[in-house]
């Protein structure tokens, strides 16, 4: 029975991946060997537990009762790896995170970078996309989430804040008349992101304003709107450390300066019950501790 132990939890990543294919990507593996391992497990059992076609795979009755007890099994194996985690000196174990695209190139990617050296028995998956992720849905133990939470069924814990610059390319904005007010950038041509909305708030002491941009050209991704601007195709909003480096070569431009943007808010979410709860606490709470959002 225990040399089977492998078989069950490949057995497992298939029904969760939903096609052998799938499966073999994420263990590492040709997807024949991932076929084979299932087959040689069914011949072992003397049941049939995946019903296959040519285009996905289906859980027979036996496999669905089969599959509940492995899954309780390998969450039992899991949970006492977390308990060793929380006891033992050097953490072990594998986390697998999403960070906005963004922030590869901030103090946020430099922490998590400093916690895979200083921990090198845990394996660390950084997926990096400007796109919304779902935390459950996609397999993460750990999720890096910019904005304000509405979401009170994970876990969260703030990471710090980062500003945001009103640019524009250099040439773009020396062509028009300099705004003194939001409000005068009405008619500009603005960069849209897909994760925002086009209106804009600006706050000056007591006095706030906004404006809802014109988008001719829109895009869904952070480094993709830098890139834009920089080729004077409009103004747009970013954070600080994006807006930076077109700031530090002259060409980009910050509009209306003595008016400020409502800052980024930075939270790692995770699950109430993470497969991997000790592990993602130390995660969490390294990055807690070490990112500066101001170190740009």
């Amino acid at each position: 029975m225990i040399e089977y132990l492998r078989h069950m939890a490949v057995f497992a990543r298939v029904v969760d991946e939903g096609s052998f294919r799938a499966a073999a990507r994420a263990l590492g593996v040709a997807p024949s060997r991932v076929s084979e391992t299932t087959s040689d497990l069914e011949t072992y059992l003397g049941v049939t537990l995946l019903n296959r076609s040519t285009r996905k795979i289906a859980l027979t009755s036996e496999g669905r009762i089969f599959h509940s007890r492995v899954v309780d099994m390998i969450r039992s194996a899991e949970a006492g790896l977390n308990d060793l985690n929380a006891l033992s000196i050097e953490p072990v174990g594998a986390l697998k995170v999403s960070v906005p695209a963004f922030m590869s190139s901030s103090g946020l990617a430099r922490a998590i970078g400093e916690f895979a050296r200083e921990h090198p028995l845990v394996v660390l998956s950084v997926n990096f996309s400007d796109r919304p992720v779902g935390l459950i849905e996609a397999g993460f133990d750990v999720n890096i989430r910019v904005g304000w939470l509405d979401d009170s069924a994970m876990m969260s814990r703030k990471l710090g804040e980062e500003g945001r610059m009103l640019v524009a390319g250099r040439d773009y904005a020396a062509a028009r008349t300099k705004p003194t007010r939001p409000q005068d950038l009405e008619n500009w041509d603005w960069i849209g992101y897909d994760q925002r909305q086009d209106t804009i708030e600006f706050a000056r002491n007591d006095e706030t304003e906004s404006v809802k941009g014109n988008s001719h050209l829109r895009v869904d991704s952070v480094d993709a709107m830098y890139t834009f601007a920089v080729q004077n195709l409009g103004v747009t909003a970013m954070p600080n450390h994006v807006a930076q480096r077109g700031i530090d070569t002259g060409t980009l431009v910050e509009l209306l300066p003595d008016w400020h943007l409502k800052p980024l808010g930075f939270y790692a979410v995770w699950p109430d019950k993470s497969r991997r709860e000790s592990l993602a606490l130390l995660f969490v709470r390294f990055l807690a501790d070490n990112y500066d959002p101001a170190g740009l």
